[in-house]
């Protein structure tokens, strides 16, 4: 079970506010985070992620306490609207930095080849990223959070550049090994639709003002 145990965040802008945020998950389950723009959809992400620091509160995963551990330490991986790969290297040496540790090298190398060819990129793997479009930078930006296998995904409008066909395969994607390996998985969406087909449960998040 992970637990978002009240946790705040302060903004000072536009005018001060916070934002406050209770929930448990289930593995296998799916949150669809709402809510306006500027709200703190993508903060809550970073303060789970440890990117940012909350106010107050706490993160639970299995009963443990991971608030104040490192960024790599937490059971986290995460996708945000800026893919973060590096340009001068290939979509398979990308892909592979997510790759778990105790794993063994061919183990990773066949679950990155069926992650690409569920996402269609495995005609790309040997492209350098800076060779590649938009969209299949936010595909490989992707298949580096599932490589890696961590309990709890993050994913903020992770397919916001993908058309149609290939935003569908993304979101059976993430559906079926949220399920198949009980990760949690939380997303940031304005999109409908996309939590419909996740079968997710949704949180709509609003600031109260401090006087």
């Amino acid at each position: 079970m992970f637990e978002i145990k009240d946790i705040s965040l302060y903004f000072d802008m536009p005018s001060p506010s916070t934002i406050s945020a209770s929930l448990e998950m289930n593995k296998g389950e799916i949150l669809a985070i709402t809510g306006p723009s500027g709200v703190g959809k993508s903060s809550l992400l970073l303060a789970i992620a440890g990117f940012l620091s909350p106010q107050s509160g706490d993160f639970i995963y299995e009963g443990q306490s991971f608030a104040n551990k490192a960024v790599w330490e937490r059971p986290v991986s995460c996708l945000f609207q800026t893919d973060n790969l590096f340009n001068h290297l290939t979509v398979r040496h990308n892909i592979l930095m997510g790759a778990p540790q105790n794993q063994s090298k061919n183990e990773n190398e066949d679950n990155l080849l069926k992650i690409c060819d569920s996402l269609d990129i495995a005609d790309i793997i040997d492209k350098k990223a800076s060779d590649i479009s938009g969209g299949q930078q936010q595909r490989v930006g992707l298949a580096r959070s599932l490589l890696s296998r961590k309990q709890i995904l993050l994913l903020d409008e992770p397919f916001s550049a993908l058309d149609k066909d290939n935003r569908q395969k993304a979101l059976n994607l993430v559906r079926d090994i949220t399920q198949s390996h009980q990760l949690i998985t939380l997303i940031v969406t304005h999109d409908e639709d996309d939590i419909s087909w996740l079968g997710a449960r949704s949180m709509r998040m609003a600031r109260q003002p401090i006087s």
